[in-house]
């Protein structure tokens, strides 16, 4: 399984620290927010807003390195787009993988 990691945002810091916490504060701020939005929407069956969701969230999957979360939560969003919820569970999966692990760094 893969784990979320911070060699990207390194990567484009160029070994700017301060820019490096800067990426890291709102990942740690915005994260909580989208991911219960995620949760809301689902448990409300609107299934295109959460699509819209988790469109947003791909983005930090992506810059936490997650090649295959970023390649299941694509798929998970086509699915939403054609109503299709199947793949939530390993969605939340990944939100939780996120979440601890951005409240360990």
């Amino acid at each position: 399984m893969e784990k979320p990691n911070l060699s990207y945002i390194k990567e484009i810091s160029g070994g700017d620290i301060a820019f490096e916490k800067s990426v890291i504060t709102v990942l740690k701020k915005e994260f909580p927010e989208e991911a219960k939005k995620c949760i809301e929407n689902f448990e409300s069956k609107k299934y295109l807003e959460l699509a819209n969701n988790v469109h947003k969230i791909k983005h930090k999957i992506s810059i936490l390195g997650l090649k295959e979360d970023l390649e299941l939560a694509s798929r998970f969003e086509a699915d939403l787009k054609e109503e299709n919820p199947k793949l939530y569970p390993n969605f939340i999966k990944i939100l939780n993988k996120i979440h601890v692990y951005l409240d360990d760094i």
